[in-house]
This record gives C-alpha cells, sequence and structure tokens, in this order.
C-alpha cells in the first residue's frame, strides 16, 4: 500500500511541478509573423527582444487559465493530504486521506483536461483555418504530459 501511496505522491508532486511551469512560461504557442519567430503563453506574448502581456480578456485563454490554476490548487491540497496520510497524521481519523487526495487528484486531472482541450480546440480552430507556420511549442506539451502525471497519481 505504501508503495502505490508514495508512487501517486511523486506523480502528483512532477504533475504539480510541470503544471506550475506549463502555466507560467510564454511558450504554448509560436508562429511566423514578418519572418520572426515570436512566441505566446498564457499571460504574455513575446517578440524578438520584446515581451507584452495580453490586455485582450479573450475567453478561451481566461478558461485556460482559470482551469490551470484550478487545477494547481487541486494537486497541492491534494499532496498536502496524501502526505498527512503517508505520515500517518492523527488529526481527523475518521477522515479517509488517501481517498480524498486521490479524488483531488482525479479533479485536478480533469481541469487540467479541460485547460488543454480548450486551448487545443480553439487554436486549432482559429489558428490552422488563418496561417500556415504556426506549431504548439514546449510549455503547452508540458501540459500535457501534466495530464497524464496528475491521472496516474
Amino acid at each position: 500500500m505504501y508503495s502505490f501511496m508514495g508512487g501517486g505522491l511523486f506523480c502528483a508532486g512532477v504533475g504539480n511541478i510541470l503544471l506550475i511551469v506549463s502555466t507560467a512560461t510564454d511558450y504554448w504557442m509560436q508562429y511566423r509573423h514578418s519572418n520572426n519567430y515570436m512566441h505566446q503563453g498564457l499571460w504574455r506574448y513575446c517578440m524578438p527582444g520584446k515581451c507584452f502581456t495580453h490586455t485582450d480578456s479573450i475567453a478561451y485563454w481566461d478558461a485556460t487559465r482559470a482551469f490551470m490554476i484550478l487545477s494547481l490548487l487541486a494537486c497541492f491540497i491534494g499532496i498536502i493530504i496524501g502526505i498527512m496520510a503517508f505520515i500517518h497524521y492523527s488529526s481527523f481519523d475518521r477522515f479517509d486521506k488517501t481517498f480524498a487526495a486521490g479524488i483531488l487528484f482525479f479533479i485536478s486531472c480533469f481541469f487540467v483536461l479541460l485547460a488543454m482541450a480548450v486551448y487545443t480546440g480553439v487554436t486549432v480552430n482559429y489558428y490552422g483555418k488563418r496561417y500556415g507556420s504556426w506549431r504548439f511549442s514546449w510549455s503547452y506539451i508540458i501540459g500535457w504530459v501534466a495530464v497524464v502525471l496528475t491521472f496516474f497519481s
């Protein structure tokens, strides 16, 4: 039982770190504009030498941001509860901490899956029809890896 708990906590910890990196970095998408490569994330877009904050309140960015933050919170709280279960923290003895941590990890997986699905769907639908030279970048890929890790946790 302890090996499953330890493995789950390890996957959740790495997944939480990847969620933080994916949410905070500016490499969700790269595209070519005026013979320069530009990139954007959830919070900023960058041109060669300068980065600017997104000033537009576009619904899919807001939804992706909200789901990523909710996923981070659920995963972090699940890790705390999982650690309390692992070290036999005695408060709330009638409260099944391993089950609660598992539910929180599942909720975290669901939220990050929603965030990635919203971003993927709108980006492919919008940029795929209008622009030819764009691609998803490493922050986006890290988000999908976090989906897998939070699922296995």
